[in-house]
């Protein structure tokens, strides 16, 4: 039962607190559960302090503190924490490029559909639904 709430918990790194409310409830509309963070640093200390792991990162690329580039960095410096997947967040038409070089699994621009964020969310967050 555990291990079935983590594959179906969600980390969303967003400094717009509009966005980060609105994918939230999003996503706990359709049984996922979120966590969420207004900077890297902050995600980092999340992840760091809790046992469980979310099997996605949703992450923004700027933001204030610790931006999106900075954070990845570290998270895969940190080997309980590198084989999480990321999803980035972006309004940049490079964000392909983006995605691509920091080794995230896929990207989603801003602003995003219901559609593509459940989409891309369920193909990192299997479930037996």
């Amino acid at each position: 039962m555990e291990a079935e709430r983590a594959n179906r918990l969600v980390m969303i790194v967003e400094d717009d607190r509009d966005v980060r409310d609105s994918v939230r409830e999003a996503l706990e509309d359709h049984g996922y559960q979120t966590v969420g963070a207004s900077q890297g640093k902050e995600a980092l200390e999340l992840l760091r302090s809790s046992a469980a792991r979310p099997c996605i990162i949703l992450l923004d690329m700027m933001m204030p503190v610790m931006d999106g580039w900075a954070f990845r960095k570290a998270q895969m410096a940190d080997p309980a924490l590198s084989s999480i997947p990321v999803i980035v967040l972006t309004a940049h038409s490079s964000a392909s490029d983006t995605a691509r070089d920091m080794g995230a699994v896929g990207f989603l621009r801003k602003p995003l559909t219901l559609q593509e964020l459940l989409t891309a969310v369920k193909q990192e967050c299997r479930d037996s639904r």
